[in-house]
């Protein structure tokens, strides 16, 4: 099956160590971890963001005050997926370093999980919904090269 049309949009906030994590985040390889997720076209913006906006943002939206791996805003499903996908750096690095996995494949499964969000699939509604949710994420992951983001 051919990979849908994406029109990205990847922006960067003032964050600490830039560097690190826009190496981890080429665009072309963004591109690619998201199509790979996608069921139709899609419309997106990518925003990497620092503990205080990830927090605010959570907080605002969510009424969760605490900055979180990643945030998904879904705008319209069909005929085209719109949404945007907040990662909040720190939270993601964190977490890379406590799993022991590398950025670039936490960044991967979150970008892959956010955009199965901006999808309707939701972990949250039962546990079967989490299962299917993290089946789905598992086979797209393996697809791109990199191991079950939930045994490695």
């Amino acid at each position: 099956m051919p990979l849908k049309a994406l029109s990205l949009s990847l922006q960067f906030g003032p964050i600490d160590d830039p560097a690190l994590h826009r190496a981890a985040l080429p665009r072309h390889s963004v591109m690619r971890w998201v199509r790979h997720a996608l069921e139709c076209d899609a419309e997106m913006t990518v925003r990497v963001v620092d503990a205080a906006e990830g927090q605010a943002l959570n907080r605002d939206y969510r009424h969760k005050n605490y900055a979180t791996n990643v945030l998904t805003f879904d705008y319209s499903q069909t005929p085209v997926v719109k949404a945007d996908l907040v990662l909040c750096a720190p939270v993601v690095a964190r977490e890379a370093k406590e799993q022991g996995k590398s950025l670039q494949a936490h960044y991967a499964h979150l970008l892959v999980h956010g955009t199965l969000h901006a999808q309707g699939w939701d972990h949250e509604a039962s546990k079967k919904a989490a299962q299917a949710m993290e089946a789905r994420e598992t086979l797209i992951l393996a697809g791109l090269g990199f191991e079950d983001p939930y045994w490695a």
